[in-house]
């Protein structure tokens, strides 16, 4: 067995006459990593205590059961290590992104970085300094964060940055470039997103948002209520969050047809030096209701369906357009129910039927599934 062991491992070596202790190293994709193997008088695998460097045993940490069943199922030694081999093999080529563990030279960069760009900037680091979030202001003293994911071969490697914001994080990298560096750019980025964070912040505090439930910053749509089961769903484009943007009306006809009627027909009042809702209220000439004059509760009624509000995240949006019903329903409700009834007839992803509760006609497209 010795000469199979030294033609499989030649770098484990037996450190008795008995052969019961072995030491030195496994090698594995150009990697040696430190191995002691202590076996019982019968040498019998089962009972074999296997001793590891910790680089080995972190990599093997979710591989546990796999050895524990591998030393009771080989043969002998040799047909172990090959076991042990291809199992280090898989467990490096699941690593994400670390495919070997930085040097000490990593560290002590990593920590003068930190130094100098100021530890009360830093939010978090885990255990392994794999991920950091850095912390951010703009001038409207509102709080970001940027999660930054360092690379083995920091910072030869350009981290992977990202952070809750409306356009993609890109950031500019050499392998001169610092964690400070990442910063200054992240709070440029956030800067020249200020003025759209002000206008959704207007529309949060003075319109009750049917959706999104809870907005984030990366958020663009908000779905503001108008009246009871009438609402418009406007799109800012971050990059000019001044200009009109897109809207769609949604509720009944006879409700929804004159707010359209003057939106197209006043787009040319749209003055980009005022406030994206003073711009709506001006050219659809409304008010919206605001938390201090109407409860939320008077624009969330529930599915004639589901009778629930909320379903997947979706709330009601499609409306019978019959003014003295108005029932709400959602999409996927109100789709699958008009599928089932034999008087309704489908063309292409439109249904058309009745109304559930007065029986007027109505129509629903299929809902558009998520990602």
């Amino acid at each position: 067995m010795a000469d199979s062991l030294f033609k499989v491992s030649p770098l484990l070596v037996a450190l008795d006459k008995e052969k019961t202790i072995y030491d030195g190293f496994i090698s594995v994709q150009e990697k040696d990593f430190r191995l002691r193997i202590t076996l019982p008088p019968d040498h019998q695998l089962k009972q074999a205590k296997l001793h590891c460097s910790w680089e080995m045993k972190q990599l093997l940490k979710n591989y546990q059961h796999i050895l524990k069943q591998r030393l009771q199922h080989s043969s002998d030694l040799v047909s172990f290590i090959l076991e042990l081999r291809t199992i280090l093999e898989v467990a490096l080529k699941n690593q994400a992104g670390w495919q070997s563990f930085p040097p000490p030279q990593f560290y002590s960069r990593l920590i003068t970085e930190i130094d100098s760009l100021g530890w009360d900037m830093l939010l978090f680091i885990d255990t392994d300094f794999h991920t950091l979030k850095l912390k951010g202001e703009d001038s409207s003293h509102r709080q970001h964060v940027c999660t930054v994911k360092l690379k083995s071969k920091y910072p030869a490697e350009a981290p992977e940055c990202s952070a809750d914001l409306p356009i993609p994080l890109a950031i500019t990298w050499t392998p001169q470039s610092t964690l400070a560096h990442i910063h200054s750019q992240f709070l440029l980025i956030v800067e020249a997103l200020a003025e759209f964070w002000a206008v959704m912040d207007e529309i949060d505090e003075h319109t009750w948002v049917l959706e999104p439930e809870k907005p984030s910053r990366a958020d663009t749509m908000r779905r503001i209520a108008i009246g009871n089961n009438v609402s418009i769903k406007v799109e800012i484009d971050p990059r000019h969050p001044k200009m009109l943007p897109e809207c769609c009306l949604l509720g009944a006809e006879h409700v929804v047809t004159p707010l359209r009627n003057k939106l197209n027909a006043n787009m040319h009042l749209w003055n980009p030096a005022c406030s994206v809702l003073q711009n709506m209220k001006d050219v659809m000439e409304i008010e919206f209701p605001s938390p201090t004059t109407h409860e939320k509760s008077s624009f969330s009624m529930e599915c004639g369906i589901c009778y629930s509000y909320r379903l997947d995240s979706a709330i009601p949006d499609q409306v019978c357009n019959d003014p003295r019903c108005g029932q709400p329903f959602h999409q996927a409700c109100l789709y699958e129910w008009l599928r089932g009834l034999p008087s309704s007839r489908q063309s292409f992803n439109t249904v058309f039927g009745e109304c559930p509760y007065c029986s007027k006609p109505i129509t629903v497209k299929m809902a558009v599934q998520k990602p």
